[in-house]
């Protein structure tokens, strides 16, 4: 006598089946996510591809040519901010946004549109957070741990104040990073699932939110010395502008590859994702899986090792 199945325990069994499915594609997207943090140029990312893009601009070595007053200071922020667009969490960004634009639309133009509408609540998300932080950045000036260079311990060999400062922020926007995949795919309860769920413009001006706290921690050298002139202008203004600008440079970047992958593909990279109904969430996880435990690793997990507390493995060129 054969034994069949009740419609509860089918229903049991193709539950867990999926959330078997789901946890390989969290620990699957986390090991890519640690090997991303090993083998991390940051040269590549910050010198080469951001100098040759940037340099040509200003006119100059982006980090140290002078920038003299307001309208060349907002231009260095827009163009340094495009130069830095490769970074790991605008990389993430696109992996929300891409399923977000995928609608079933035909013409160029409806496209385009479809992606822009997206990224303009992602800008007004990292504009406000970015913005707000010039401005504080710029009234503490000299005495913010991004402009100093003190050691903590040894003041030859000490782990810099502002490698700390980055290390916290960095892990902090990967936990986050993190949670919001597990929730993409229903790993984990989203206290914020009702709020995106009634007005969805809200969960993309979070994404940009966290693009925008990017640079409450960056190292990169043109952002520093762009602070380090707004910081010289005692002016709150400037600092909001310069940052909000930095950050928008920054999301352009993310456009920019939003549009030519739809060009590119003529919208078959969208149709793709729309195809199935849990292809977008779990598209949106892997990538915001790798890239936020690529943070934790690459900020948290590493910050042992610059301090030479304990041994993790690096690249020569890292």
């Amino acid at each position: 006598m054969t034994d069949v199945q009740s419609a509860p325990d089918r229903a049991l069994t193709e539950e867990q089946q999926q959330k078997t499915r789901q946890w390989s594609l969290v620990v699957y997207s986390a090991i890519v996510g640690v090997i991303l943090s090993i083998v991390w140029s940051p040269r590549l990312v910050d010198t080469v591809i951001a100098g040759n893009i940037a340099d040509p601009v200003v006119g100059g070595t982006a980090t140290q040519v002078a920038i003299t007053g307001s309208f060349a200071a907002a231009v260095f922020a827009f163009i340094t901010g495009v130069g830095g667009m490769f970074t790991a969490c605008n990389i993430a960004v696109f992996g929300a946004l891409a399923p977000m634009s995928a609608q079933q639309t035909e013409g160029l133009r409806t496209r385009i549109v479809a992606i822009l509408k997206p990224v303009g609540w992602l800008a007004l998300g990292a504009v406000v957070v970015a913005g707000v932080y010039g401005a504080i950045g710029v009234l503490i000036g000299d005495n913010s741990p991004q402009l100093s260079n003190a050691r903590i311990g040894d003041p030859n060999t000490g782990l810099r104040v502002r490698l700390l400062q980055s290390a916290i922020v960095f892990t902090v926007i990967g936990a986050i990073m993190v949670w919001y995949a597990l929730a993409k795919v229903k790993l984990v309860r989203n206290p914020l699932a009702g709020l995106f769920q009634r007005r969805p413009w809200t969960e993309v001006t979070f994404l940009g939110a966290l693009v925008g706290a990017f640079l409450i921690g960056r190292p990169f050298g043109m952002f520093r010395h762009m602070y380090e002139y707004a910081a010289s202008t005692h002016n709150p203004l400037i600092g909001f502008m310069t940052f909000a600008l930095q950050s928008l440079g920054n999301i352009a970047g993310v456009a920019i590859l939003l549009i030519l992958v739809t060009l590119l593909s003529r919208g078959r990279f969208q149709r793709w994702i729309a195809a199935r109904s849990d292809r977008a969430a779990r598209f949106t996880a892997a990538a915001f899986v790798i890239f936020g435990t690529f943070f934790i690793f690459y900020w948290g997990v590493r910050l042992g090792n610059r301090a030479g507390w304990y041994w993790w493995p690096t690249m020569p060129y890292s």
